[in-house]
């Protein structure tokens, strides 16, 4: 009903998947940086929900207009 109201409601957390769709780049390559042993580790601070690893929108934002 909130949609009809305010407009389509965009989501907030993406995956890894879409996360990285989003930066053109793999999902292998997000995950070997956000691997704790990582030489070089990921610019965007991952969110944990259980084993699910989420990517919030404001934080890809703001990456990617530091770029």
């Amino acid at each position: 009903m909130d949609e009809l109201k305010n407009g389509p409601v965009e989501k907030r957390l993406y995956s890894v998947k879409e996360t990285a769709a989003i930066l053109n780049i793999s999902p292998r390559s997000i995950y070997n940086a956000i691997h704790r042993k990582a030489s070089k580790p990921f610019p965007i601070k991952p969110k944990r929900i259980g084993r699910l690893v989420k990517f919030d929108i404001k934080d890809i934002r703001v990456y990617l207009d530091s770029l």
